[in-house]
């Protein structure tokens, strides 16, 4: 995606995380909590990855992506794929993606990355130095 900006990572966060899951001072039922409208957007919006759930060992990922922003009006909060973000990065000036990764057999599930999507970047590549 040729306008993502302002990446945050959360891996560093999901590692520790799991350090905990693996000593066993987190247990697993607070980490496989995954809602079942998390589920479905998961199954029905979500895109595998190759990924083994880090929980349960049994499954793949499956990575979906939330749209936020003031300028999405009443899609804002939708579960979208990623062919969906580029066309709606070129229609809207700027929105953040959240995406979340999730196990539908365990239930596992976790924040990877958040990231802005928009065509203002564009603009103000667009715009001469007067």
């Amino acid at each position: 995606m040729r306008t993502q900006r302002q990446v945050v990572d959360y891996s560093l966060q999901r590692r520790a995380l799991l350090r905990d899951v693996y000593a066993a001072r987190v247990g697993t039922y607070e980490v496989c909590d995954a809602s079942p409208y998390l589920r479905t957007a998961a199954r029905f919006h979500g895109e595998q990855t190759e990924v083994l759930c880090p929980v349960c060992r049994r499954e793949h990922l499956t990575n979906v992506h939330y749209i936020y922003g003031d300028e999405l009006k009443q899609s804002a909060g939708q579960a979208r794929r990623l062919k969906e973000l580029d066309m709606l990065a070129t229609m809207y000036k700027e929105f953040t993606v959240y995406v979340v990764e999730v196990c539908q057999s365990c239930g596992w599930n976790h924040l990877v990355e958040q990231y802005l999507l928009g065509r203002s970047e564009l603009e103000t590549e667009l715009v001469p130095n007067v």
